[in-house]
């Protein structure tokens, strides 16, 4: 099937499904949310097509899983296929995978899934791609440079500026998006300028537009301080920093409101109308969405020129040396929803 077809094909999405470390629960979720939802979506899942159809097996021999190699991908494109089966696109390891037990010679056929899933989405061949978690650090002892997802994902599609966004997928009316990240408490102040704010909010803005088809976006934002400064007496980034920035964004016809105090902001009757919080750091936002939705929430990434969406939790390599069946896929169902809804939104569009 041509690119163009494999695409278009009916109301089901094609999406790519990197199956992320082989020895965490990545590869068990990966498979039971795709075949969850194959009514829903065509789910082409990339990680190592041996060890994915011995553990399709194990979780439920009916599950249907045909193969196919790189090469015949890249040069035929995907197959004709029914909903009742999945695909794999085969991204081998060099070793054996051992449930729990990590193995640096294994990471860059875990890099290879993402170059392959970001070069199909950005050629058309996917429509979206969907990431199981990863281990940061079995990437980086193969001899790769690499602190996640997020910061690969910009650098290999060559954008300048990327935000976090996480959805709660039982909480609709909860999207909270991040100025700041990983960063020390110490040095957020810091981090947090007119020029970066600016750049932030206009992200924001842009994506619910284009990727949820949102006409008219309402952004919340909180403050910095206890009481969004109040006044002035905790804290002046509300007044030097925060407000003239949403001042500038209003102008350029951004519906943006605050600096409100994040420890009153997230109440359903202020929830329920606005379509994403921007809170100021890590740890004020996502502890809330956290325990709305843990298990169930979505990490988005906004502002690169295409969709994709995440998990809300690690490896959990605890729990792949159980064997399989205990790992929830709770997260990894609501990533292929949201996903599948920002590409209808966008072909709405």
């Amino acid at each position: 099937m041509s690119t163009q077809a494999a695409v278009a094909t009916g109301s089901r999405p094609t999406l790519a499904i990197t199956c992320g470390e082989p020895a965490g629960i990545g590869p068990e979720i990966s498979i039971k949310a795709a075949w969850a939802l194959r009514d829903e979506v065509r789910a082409v899942l990339l990680g190592d097509a041996a060890f994915l159809s011995q553990t399709a097996q194990m979780l439920d021999p009916a599950i249907a899983v045909s193969a196919l190699s790189q090469q015949a991908f890249n040069n035929t494109g995907l197959p004709d296929f029914p909903a009742n089966r999945l695909i794999v696109v085969d991204c081998p390891v060099d070793e054996p995978i051992v449930p729990g037990i990590l193995d640096a010679r294994n990471g860059r056929a875990v890099l290879k899934t993402l170059d392959v899933a970001i070069a199909g989405t950005l050629s058309g061949q996917f429509d979206a791609m969907v990431t199981a978690p990863l281990q940061k650090s079995t990437i980086n002892d193969a001899g790769v440079a690499f602190t996640g997802h997020t910061e690969y994902l910009a650098e290999r599609t060559n954008t300048e500026q990327v935000v976090m966004m996480l959805a709660g997928g039982q909480s609709p009316h909860l999207r909270v998006a991040l100025a700041t990240t990983h960063l020390a408490l110490r040095d957020v102040a810091d981090a947090i300028t007119f020029d970066s704010l600016t750049r932030v909010i206009d992200i924001i803005d842009t994506d619910l537009r284009s990727k949820f088809g949102i006409a008219e976006p309402r952004i919340l934002v909180t403050g910095l301080n206890p009481h969004a400064g109040e006044n002035g007496y905790l804290g002046r980034e509300e007044i030097n920093v925060i407000t003239p920035a949403l001042d500038a964004a209003r102008q350029r016809g951004i519906n943006v409101e605050g600096p409100y105090p994040a420890d009153t902001l997230f109440q359903q009757k202020y929830l329920e109308h606005a379509d994403c919080v921007l809170a100021m750091y890590h740890d004020q936002g996502l502890p809330v969405l956290k325990f709305a939705s843990f298990g169930q929430g979505v990490n988005i990434t906004l502002g690169l020129p295409l969709i994709r969406t995440s998990v809300d939790h690690g490896t959990a390599l605890d729990l792949a040396t159980q064997g399989l069946g205990h790992a929830d896929h709770g997260s990894m169902i609501e990533a292929i929803k949201t996903a599948a809804l920002m590409v209808r939104a966008k072909k709405s569009l």
